[in-house]
């Protein structure tokens, strides 16, 4: 067998590396790829920043008399053009951005950004959407998704050490769950189909089928008509349902655990560039959560009592979150006890107060996003709640089927990926956050 060609050092392609590991390669030919982030093409020298997921690295290139290849591609270089530049790190204290620079040796332009760009820096968060492919290129929305992904790895390194097992449901549905409110409807090979609102219903299946942890992260659809800065019509819903429970305290117990786990990890890996980056002191929440009633949380706020309202709402959450943080010093609490006529119809109730379910929000710093419940197990209960609640029965046989043959007590919860982000980095609206927007008036791009 020969040995492969081999070609003389300074003809062959340098590593490609990212900016921030540039001080380990002073005096070494390295090869950086990034965007355009500033040009600057003075009499005698040019020098351009170019900027990566890293960070920003300043390339300097004395211009030549005569044909000078590497002048001209600076010359005609756009903010935000797609460039790769091969040269020599060279050690320069002056230079502000590290302490660096690289002199050119050959500049490629893979994609010339026209000009001028159609967002700046302090357009609206609309804008910005309208144009995501530029708005995502900021180092802030960046480090966004890097926590996103520290999160979700945290949270599933949870679950296997708690030995969930990871289920894929499906989001088309032949019958809309519940009562159809809220539900999206599509053409599905000459009938009607509904785009899922949650895994819920295929979790419990999971858990009849004896599969006693699991979870799934997954998309959801509401069409909810609503216009605030924390919903979406689609959203990535964070699920988990848990078998052998004793009730719903057990469900609590396991989610402040699991937050605690997933925010040391994020503390550890970006607690120093989130302050940095967002003005945010990110700090893992002690345990236990403080528990409310939603009788008690009406109390306190001189709202309505439990009788007349089912629920809290944005305004009476923002001032129940702000109320236990100055009285018991903590940012999370759990509502608990929310009157039955106001929840799903599968929740279970207290024995001694049918008209109570087990079940619970998680406020954080006053705003929801957590939804959780012991369900109700048994097949003759739930036939009797669904038929109190008016259901037809027929939509929802292939649930109640899930029941008849036997199904350990459990419960589970739902919490949304992006209003836990948000909250995370104080963010003022759920759009700084994903990736894209889907609203009432948003299906583009």
């Amino acid at each position: 067998m020969q040995p492969p060609l081999s070609f003389p050092w300074s003809l062959k392609q340098p590593p490609r590396i990212l900016t921030t590991h540039l001080r380990d390669h002073i005096g070494s030919r390295v090869r950086l790829c990034g965007f355009v982030h500033a040009v600057r093409d003075q009499r005698r020298m040019q020098f351009l920043v170019l900027r990566d997921a890293s960070g920003l690295a300043q390339i300097a290139h004395s211009k030549s008399f005569g044909e000078d290849s590497i002048s001209e591609a600076i010359s005609t270089l756009t903010p935000e053009s797609a460039v790769s530049v091969t040269g020599r790190v060279i050690d320069a204290p002056t230079v502000k951005l590290g302490g660096l620079e690289i002199q050119a040796e050959a500049i490629e332009v893979h994609g010339l950004a026209d000009a001028p760009l159609p967002i700046a820096e302090d357009s609206s968060l609309e804008k910005q959407i309208d144009w995501r492919a530029l708005s995502l290129r900021r180092f802030d929305q960046r480090l966004v998704f890097e926590i996103q992904t520290t999160v979700e790895h945290a949270m599933r390194e949870f679950w296997r050490a708690h030995h969930f097992v990871e289920v894929h449901s499906p989001k088309l549905m032949g019958a809309a769950s519940e009562s159809g409110a809220e539900v999206f409807e599509v053409a599905y090979f000459g009938r009607r189909a509904y785009l899922a609102q949650s895994p819920q219903f295929y979790k419990q299946m999971a858990v009849a089928g004896g599969f006693e942890r699991v979870f799934e992260i997954g998309p959801a659809f509401r069409a909810e008509p609503s216009f605030t800065a924390r919903h979406e019509t689609e959203f990535t819903s964070i699920d988990m349902e848990l078998a052998w429970i004793d009730n719903h305290e057990d469900l609590m117990r396991l989610e402040e655990e699991w937050l605690a786990f997933v925010f040391g990890e994020v503390c550890r890996e970006h607690g120093k560039r989130i302050h940095e980056t967002f003005g945010v002191e990110l700090m893992v929440p002690s345990i236990p959560f403080p528990r409310i009633s939603v009788e008690e949380a009406c109390a306190i706020l001189c709202g309505p009592t439990p009788g007349e309202s089912s629920d809290l709402d944005s305004d009476m959450e923002r001032r129940l979150g702000a109320y236990v943080a100055e009285t018991r010093g903590h940012d999370f609490v759990f509502v608990i006890d929310y009157p039955a006529e106001g929840r799903a119809f599968y929740h279970m109730r207290h024995q001694d107060r049918p008209d109570l379910t087990k079940g619970f929000d998680l406020l954080w710093k006053g705003i929801e996003i957590t939804t959780g419940a012991q369900r109700e197990h048994r097949y003759d209960r739930l036939l009797r709640q669904a038929r109190e609640r008016g259901y037809a029965l027929e939509p929802l046989q292939d649930y109640l089927n899930f029941f008849r043959y036997g199904c350990p007590p459990h419960g589970g919860m739902g919490v949304g990926l992006a209003r836990l982000l948000m909250v995370m980095l104080q963010r003022t609206s759920i759009r700084d956050v994903i990736l894209l927007s889907r609203t009432p008036n948003r299906l583009r791009p």
